[in-house]
Parts: C-alpha cells; structure tokens; sequence
C-alpha cells in the first residue's frame, strides 16, 4: 500500500514538467486563436465604420443638397418678392405720371376757357360801361328839364323835402312826448312809492351787525391750563393750524377766537369743542382735528347753499353756485351777513317783480347771486359786480340774470327789465338802519390784502393776520426756504408793507419753518 503511494507521488512528479510544457502550448494556442479572432474582430469593425462612414458622408451631401436647393428656393422668391414689388411701384408711378399728364391737360383746358370768359367779361363789361354813360347822360338831361319847368335844382328840391318832413316829424314827436311826460308825472312817483312800500312791508328780517371775534364757552377754568398746554404748546399749535388768535385771559368759563374770517373762527370753534369733549388735546391730535373739521365745515357749507335755493324755490343752478351761495353764510358785507342780505333781496325782488308784473323766478335768482363776486378770494382787483357777472356767464346763467348781477352797481349797462329792480332792492336792503357798517367792511379788507401780499412770495404755504392785523404769522416750506432766507423773507414782507400799505401802529412779521421728519413702523 505504501508502495503504491510511493509509485504514485513518483508518477506525478515526473509529469509535471510534462503538463507545463503541454499546458503552455496550449496556452499560446490559445492566445493566438484570441489575436486572430481579435484582428478579425478588428477588421470587420474597421470595415463596418467604413461603410457607416460612407453612409453618413452620403447623407450628408444629401441634406446639404437639400438644404442648398432650399435656400435657392427662398432666393427665389425674395427676388420674385422684390420684383412685384418694384413692378407695382412702376406701375403706380405710371399711373401717377398719366393723372398728372391729364391734369395737366385738364388745367391746360380750363386756363384756356378762363382766358376765353375772360375776354367776353372785359367786351360785356365795356359794353356795360357804355350802357351806363347813356343813362347817365339821359338821366341827366332828364334832371336838367325838371330843374327847367320847377325853377329849383334837384338838390335844392331833395332839402326843401327833408326839412319840410323832420319840421313836421319834431312837432309831431313834441306833442306826444309831453303828453307822456305829463302823464308820468302824475303816476309814476305814486306807483314807484306804492311798490318800494309794499315791498318793504311784505318782507321783514333781522338786521344783526356781525363781529370778528367769537366766544368758546367751557365748564371751569381747568380746561384753560389743558388748551394752553405744556408751554404754551398746544395753543399755538391750534393758532397755526387755524388762523385765529386764541385769547385766554381772566375772562371766567369763556375762551375768546379772534379773527376776522368767519369760516376759520366757526373751524376753530368746532375743532376746541371736539377736542375739549374728547379730552385727548395735544400737536398731533389737534391737527387732525382741524382737518376732520375743515371737510365737515365744506359739507356743512354745501347743505346750507342747498337748503337756501330750496327754501327760496330756485331750481337748475349749477352745484359750484349752490356752494358759494352756502360760503355767504360766513361772509359779511360792511358788517351784514351776506347770505341774510341776499336772501332779503331775492324776497324783494320777488315781490317787486310780482307787482310790476315782470318774470319772478328770474328777478329771485338774480337777487340771490347779485353778490356773488363777493365770495371767491381770486381776481381782488376786479369789482365784486364784474367778478359775479363772469362767474354767471362761466356756469351758464340767463343774459337777464348776468346783466343785472353786473348792472347793480352800475358798472355796466343795464340791458334787462329787471337789472333796476336788483339795483333798488340791494339798497333798499344795505340802507336799513344797523344793517351795515363800514368800519367792519374796511378792517376785513385791510387783513386781507395784508394775507395776500405774503402769499405772493414763492414758498409761502399759509399767511394768517392776527391780533387785529397787528401780527401777520407766515408759514412756509420748509423744503424751499431756508433759515436764512426766513430772516430775508420776513424783512422784504414788513418793507413792501410799509411801502405799499396804511395801517394804525406797527405789523409784527413772524416767518415760522418747521421741519417734520415721519417714517411708518409696520
């Protein structure tokens, strides 16, 4: 058994060697098959990308073919394109040259008609001519007989005629204007008094003289401290928002607005009353107030001009007039509150009308707006008769109406029937005794002309006259006028005052420039 082992050990050993040297001729059989079937391999690859490449080249030449005969094609047609184009343009500028050529030809022709008409007008106007110097020659000779057989010229004849007629016409036109005169005189003193009387009677109002200041009541003095506020602070804050000077002096339960424009005084009014009610009185809030107010008194303003024009029975007047007609409620007229005085004199010239059997609805309108000029603050230069004149005529108001607004005052003609009746009634209104006062009138005047001279400078955002106009406060913006042009400003103001002005004492001009800067946390 061990032998057989041994034999077998022995039998391997000896063929190994022989199995490595057969295993490696197999291996490079093996190895060589691998590179011919590799360079076959190879070969068929080389000749299929050949043909591959011989295919793509193919279809290359083809799409370029393709793609050349495309762009051939579209050549074509843009040079077809243009061709109809300009074939199209020639044959419109044929067509343009032959209408040319036949006006041509058609103005030829008609030049050649005007110079023949022409011609027959010269012979047919020398023939008329002609015509003319035989009749005159005849009507002359004519003339010459008549003179002959009557002894006078023609002239001499035509005169005696003329003044024989306006002899006769003058006596005649005598007579019967004596007539009239006498008869006027006997009714028309007693029928103009008849009217003026009942129209007086029929028609009673109030006269009240209205002031420049206003009185705010309060409930104790507390509330002084509270409106006046820390430093002063809120009082002027209310004065620079409204324009009215704030009294508060030893006066009890009772603050004084001082001012001489009604509107901001009733502003100022409102606005303490809401703020002492609502008990929050600081800057900020009393601007706000002020505001809310403004737009509330604009309201309130139209619903007054609404409610006078229906209570007065006037229908179609345009809304701008219906606002300024409320506007006259805080308006005066040498002390008379200007909407009472033109509500009086549309009564009377409702009346007056009526008994002179004129048109009433108009002779009330025009009596309402016959001060409307005194309303607007723009064109001061013009008469309040003039300036109401063209505010009718703007918002389409009758002629009649027009001219008796401009009329009342005689500054311009009187070209309507009831232009008179405004005229008498406005002065039978003014002239009632407490009715007016001029002083007020004059005052009011004054202050505002002081207000307008500093708005005439540019950067000037709000004027108010104060104390009587004997302090003129001028805020201004603060993005266009510096500090240093502030102290210029308020000097140029006081010296165009003292030139162009007359005034009692002196005018303390205050130029105030404030800088705000806001930014919104959100």
């Amino acid at each position: 058994m061990n032998d057989l082992v041994l034999y077998i050990i022995i039998g391997l050993l000896a063929g190994i060697p022989t199995g490595i040297v057969i295993g490696r001729f197999l291996l490079r059989k093996l190895f060589k098959n691998q590179e011919l079937s590799a360079q076959n391999k190879v070969k068929k690859i080389l000749k299929d990308a050949e043909s591959e490449a011989e295919i793509l080249k193919k279809n290359r030449m083809f799409e370029a073919k393709e793609k050349f005969l495309q762009l051939k094609s579209e050549h074509e047609q843009e040079v077809n394109s243009k061709n109809n184009v300009i074939n199209q343009r020639e044959n419109t500028l044929k067509q343009k040259e032959q209408s040319v050529n036949q006006r041509l030809e058609n103005f030829n022709r008609k030049e050649a008609e005007l110079d023949t008409t022409r011609k027959n007008l010269e012979k047919q106007t020398e023939l008329a001519v002609k015509k003319q110097e035989e009749v005159e020659v005849l009507k002359q000779q004519h003339v010459q007989q008549l003179e002959t057989i009557a002894g006078l010229s023609a002239e001499e004849a035509k005169n005696q005629l003329v003044d024989n007629l306006r002899e006769e016409a003058r006596t005649k036109a005598m007579m019967q204007i004596k007539d009239i005169v006498d008869e006027a005189k006997l009714t028309a003193t007693k029928e103009a008094k008849k009217v003026v009387i009942q129209t007086i009677q029929r028609t009673a109002t109030e006269s009240a003289i209205e002031n420049t200041v206003s009185i705010f009541n309060i409930e104790n003095d507390e509330i002084k401290g509270r409106i006046i506020g820390r430093e002063g602070r809120n009082i002027r804050a209310l004065e620079a928002a409204t324009g009215i000077e704030i009294i508060v002096d030893d006066t009890p339960e009772a603050i004084i607005l001082s001012g001489f424009d009604p509107v901001r005084r009733e502003i100022a009014r409102l606005a303490m009353h809401r703020l002492v009610t609502d008990g929050r009185i600081h800057p900020a809030r009393i601007e706000e107030v002020v505001a809310k107010t403004k737009k509330q008194i604009e309201e309130e303003i139209v619903e007054i001009g609404e409610r006078t024009v229906i209570d007065l029975g006037i229908h179609g007047l345009h809304p701008e007039l219906i606002r300024m007609v409320g506007r006259m409620r805080y308006r005066s007229s040498y002390g008379q509150n200007l909407l009472q005085h033109s509500r009086e004199v549309a009564n009377f010239c409702a009346t007056m009308a009526a008994e002179l059997g004129l048109n009433v609805k108009m002779a009330k309108r025009a009596g309402l707006l016959h001060d409307i000029g005194k309303v607007p603050d723009d064109n001061p230069e013009l008469p309040h008769a003039i300036l109401g004149m063209q505010l009718a005529e703007k918002y389409k108001e009758h002629p009649d109406v027009c001219n008796a607004i401009g009329a009342h005052h005689d500054e311009v003609e009187m070209t309507s029937m009831i232009s008179p009746i405004i005229q008498a009634c406005d002065a039978i209104s003014g002239a009632r005794p407490g009715a007016r006062r001029e002083v007020v009138e004059s005052y009011i005047k004054r202050l505002k002309e002081l207000e307008e001279l500093a708005m005439s400078y540019p950067g000037v955002e709000k004027t108010f006259a104060i104390q009587a106009g004997r302090e003129l406060r001028v805020v201004v913006e603060s993005e266009k006028i510096s500090d240093a042009q502030s102290e210029i400003l308020a000097a140029d103001i006081s010296n165009r005052i003292q030139t162009e002005m007359t005034y009692p004492g002196q005018i303390k001009v205050t130029v105030i420039r404030e800088t705000r800067s806001v930014a919104f946390a959100k």
